[in-house]
């Protein structure tokens, strides 16, 4: 008798906590609702903000994260000169991503490819943004014609032996025990180390006091959020050594920009691990600054992304660049 009580009230708390979680998920939506249109790519709903006219420049987001990352600072700054198409990831944000879609580096730079295709863009620049640093160069190694010139932004490079410590709560396997975290402790400890997680996030910066709603950082406490992050990091090193060694046939216009204090992904085992096989790419550090460049170092990006635009237009190559000097805070 005693078995069967404990079992219950296990199936009671269990049933509690899910109930708990999609409540708080409808909260969060309103908190933090669409801001954007939907398309449908391969069964897919992508959702995506497009604002401003000019050459087209797609914007992709990191981890547990949705286009507000990147909306939130950088669209006001490029959309008087681009045509910015800023996504949801498949599976983050209100991007949809249903069971067995594939969710590594190669399956998610399809989609986005698809993506691009669906939009009918002419070839993009790619900004690319930690994880999605990773995907803009899968999408340039896996589908060249699709891709212009790529922008990184504090991108995952390498294989990384093991999570940051903001990102340990994703190391969850198998999928069953992963999906049940998802809709059972995931909203509830999000809520008790959100704070804690945007600040090592951000660290050494300070995260700006809304962006859990205009930054779009409530969205990553989600249940499916987080099922898709995690999904994503169980994967992300079965491909990166592959994509490692087809670096240095990399010959479009890159611009490759890190925070020098970045405390998530470090500037040396990312960035100049890959200027180091790309051929005159050049690594450009943000004294001062961590893992948020978007928000933080705006500017800079911006200018980043002005430099390699210029090189779209130009025709030019890496191998043509004349080394970039390091950046300084501002």
């Amino acid at each position: 008798m005693t078995m069967e009580w404990v079992m219950a009230a296990g199936v009671g708390a269990c049933a509690m906590a899910w109930g708990f979680s999609a409540w708080m998920t409808r909260r969060i939506e309103k908190a933090v609702p669409r801001a954007g249109r939907f398309i449908e790519v391969d069964g897919e709903q992508f959702h995506y903000v497009e604002e401003g006219n000019g050459p087209p420049l797609v914007m992709i987001h990191g981890l547990m994260g949705s286009s507000r990352n990147l909306t939130y600072a950088l669209s006001g700054h490029l959309r008087e000169q681009f045509r910015v198409i800023t996504l949801d990831r498949p599976g983050s944000g209100y991007s949809t991503r249903r069971a067995g879609t594939a969710a590594d580096l190669p399956g998610q730079a399809r989609q986005i490819a698809r993506f691009i295709q669906a939009l009918r863009l002419d070839p993009p620049l790619v900004l690319g943004h930690s994880l999605g640093g990773a995907l803009a160069l899968a999408l340039a190694l896996d589908h060249p014609e699709t891709v212009s010139g790529l922008v990184l932004v504090a991108p995952l490079t390498h294989p990384q032996p093991t999570l940051p410590p903001v990102f340990w709560s994703l190391a969850v396997r198998p999928a069953w025990l992963r999906r049940w975290v998802a809709h059972t402790l995931t909203v509830p400890i999000g809520l008790l180390t959100r704070r804690s997680v945007v600040k090592g996030i951000f660290a050494p910066d300070v995260a700006p006091e809304d962006f859990a709603t205009r930054g779009g950082g409530l969205l990553g406490m989600r249940p499916a959020n987080f099922y898709a992050a995690s999904s994503e990091i169980a994967l992300v090193n079965d491909d990166l050594p592959h994509m490692v060694r087809r670096y240095p046939g990399l010959t479009l216009p890159i611009g490759l920009i890190y925070g020098a204090r970045d405390r998530v992904l470090d500037f040396r085992t990312h960035g100049q691990a890959l200027a180091d096989r790309v051929p005159g790419l050049k690594l450009q550090l943000v004294e001062g600054r961590g893992h948020m460049l978007p928000i933080t170092a705006t500017p800079r990006v911006v200018e980043l992304v002005q430099q390699v635009a210029k090189r779209v237009r130009s025709g030019q190559a890496n191998t043509q660049l004349t080394p970039p000097v390091a950046l300084a805070n501002k």
